[in-house]
């Protein structure tokens, strides 16, 4: 059985499930582009049961695994998984992610995406594409913006598109028209779909995003 410090799991360095992106090589996980900070453990934990799926170990397989040189009881890693469900998104209730097989362990049931490193985001407008980088883009009315409109509707810095690992946000930057996602006008960073139209007055902008090279291989467990 792999190790929690073997990387099987990392033959593309991007592992995503639901709207997390696992980052196996510089043990970062990614919440709705947004980074999400994992104890040692709870990343272990996270990476065994992706390494291992769809198969479900047993609590002492994991508590070898994890604390190799450790004591350590059950309580201990049922708290773990708790925690790492609560980062996830995930519910003991109704879960999406960490299923218990109860008597005897846990395992990972969701879909998994191996995704390549590159992810191309972009935004649509007027019949031209404006690529995104990772970062900060900003859409207003200056000329050396990522998304320049010259509209006395559209404020000079009138909002920005946040990018990270494929995700995005879309926030307001203070306008005095607004910045709206359909029809619904946002008070606060909204993630963004592919799809999701931005709305600045009469002005509409696409957001559209997808794998490099347009290839992401899905793992069904």
């Amino acid at each position: 059985m792999a190790s929690p410090n073997d990387d099987g799991a990392a033959a593309h360095t991007h592992i995503r499930f639901g709207a997390c992106v696992l980052d196996v090589d510089s043990r970062v996980l990614y919440r709705d582009g947004v980074e999400v900070a994992l104890p040692p453990r709870t990343l272990e934990l996270l990476k065994v049961l992706i390494q291992q799926a769809p198969k479900a170990l047993t609590k002492a397989e994991l508590l070898d695994l994890l604390w190799p040189d450790s004591f350590v009881s059950e309580d201990t890693l049922a708290k773990v998984v708790s925690d790492l469900r609560a980062l996830i998104g995930d519910s003991a209730r109704r879960p999406r992610f960490i299923r218990t097989v109860h008597g005897f362990g846990y395992a990972f049931s969701a879909g998994i995406e191996d995704q390549p490193s590159g992810t191309s985001t972009r935004l649509t407008w007027a019949g031209r594409d404006f690529l995104l980088h990772d970062g900060e883009n900003i859409i207003g009315r200056d000329p050396d913006v990522a998304v320049p409109i010259n509209a006395s509707i559209v404020s000079r810095r009138h909002a920005r598109v946040m990018v990270r690992h494929g995700f995005a946000h879309v926030e307001d930057l203070g306008s005095k028209n607004g910045t709206f996602v359909g029809s619904e006008r946002i008070a606060e960073p909204r993630p963004l779909r592919d799809g999701d139209v931005i709305q600045i007055g009469d002005y509409q902008i696409t957001y559209r995003t997808r794998p490099a090279n347009a290839e992401t291989v899905t793992r069904k467990t």
